[in-house]
């Protein structure tokens, strides 16, 4: 199932549960992954992590606001958000986790369209069960076997799979 090695699929879920992982500031600790997420409104917490092509972690969480219409980020644009703002925009996967048991939380189509204008199509994206041991030091056994244990922790689709016959920056004339 895993395209990316078992250890860095572990340590990228974990920055998206609790961001202990994330290395922009490698000698700070970064909390944003969902363990962090505000959101008194609908107690939905979602936190998300990108993985760069020279390995970093960028994490990010979902914040409300009292407007609900428009004014919440996801998760997933937080992380984004805190990694072009930092010089990072050349990201190569993604993890999205929740508190919800299966593992069928995926990116909104806003997500998916901002993910889009920084992911190569063919990028995996991973959505976490909220039961997946993330706070293990250890690898669960079963990660990287492609076995129905993973299945029930894990579902990778590519963005493209998300986001059929997207349009995205290629469309576009580059500006020079």
């Amino acid at each position: 199932m895993t395209d990316l090695d078992p250890e860095i699929l572990h340590k990228l879920i974990q920055a998206a549960f609790e961001g202990t992982f994330c290395l922009i500031y490698p000698n700070k600790a970064d909390v944003t992954g969902r363990d962090q997420a505000y959101a008194p409104y609908s107690h939905f917490r979602v936190g998300a992590a990108l993985l760069t092509r020279d390995g970093m972690m960028i994490n990010g969480c979902n914040v409300e606001n009292a407007s609900y219409v428009g004014g919440a980020i996801c998760a997933e644009r937080t992380a984004v958000v805190k990694g072009v703002s930092s010089g990072h925009r050349d990201f190569v996967a993604c993890v999205v986790a929740s508190d919800v048991p299966s593992p069928s939380i995926s990116p909104c189509g806003i997500c998916r369209q901002v993910l889009r204008e920084f992911l190569p199509l063919s990028a995996p994206i991973y959505m976490i069960s909220s039961t997946y041991p993330y706070n293990s030091p250890t690898l669960p056994s079963y990660l990287g076997k492609d076995n129905v244990e993973e299945r029930q922790m894990i579902v990778k689709m590519t963005l493209e799979e998300l986001l059929p016959m997207s349009f995205g920056p290629d469309q576009l004339p580059q500006s020079g």
